[in-house]
């Protein structure tokens, strides 16, 4: 798999974020409403990333910069969105990678923390999440108040 920096408004970030956004439909009834910014994600205050396969786009993620808000957020945070990878490639590894590299960019950019909110009915990520080393932190975010919402989070090794 090839990993791309490509920024969040790159055509292939927004047909893989369309993708999502209907998963969730699926799932929840509705897609993911959490403000996002496509300068949210521009290096050093984050990174949004793609792997091709075949020279196909079929895994994404991004991470951006957060400190202390009353959102829930702490100094230090790198709040990770829009980890997704398409049907036909799950099973492969492939959210493992690119949730690594995404970590070890953060944490190249001084970020102590990653943070992320899933839910309930996403067990396979929360799996994910879980055998990389994440455990449930207080919620934060637009959901927070949700009893379908998980918040998790994990200390970046080399962080500020």
């Amino acid at each position: 798999m090839e990993i791309r920096n490509t920024g969040y408004d790159h055509p292939d970030a927004a047909k893989l974020t369309a993708q999502v956004q209907r998963e969730y439909a699926k799932r929840y009834g509705d897609g993911d409403a959490t403000p996002m910014d496509p300068a949210h994600f521009d290096p050093p205050r984050g990174r949004f990333l793609i792997g091709y396969l075949d020279g196909g786009p079929v895994v994404t993620g991004g991470w951006r910069a957060r400190e202390t808000s009353p959102e829930g957020f702490s100094d230090g945070d790198a709040e990770l969105k829009r980890m997704y990878v398409v049907p036909q490639a799950r099973g492969r590894g492939l959210a493992r990678r690119i949730l690594a590299e995404l970590e070890a960019t953060a944490a190249a950019e001084g970020r102590i923390r990653m943070v992320l909110e899933t839910g309930t009915l996403q067990p396979e990520a929360i799996a994910l999440y879980s055998s990389c080393g994440y455990t449930p932190i207080p919620k934060f975010g637009l959901y927070r108040e949700d009893p379908l919402s998980v918040c998790l989070g994990k200390p970046l090794v080399g962080g500020a």
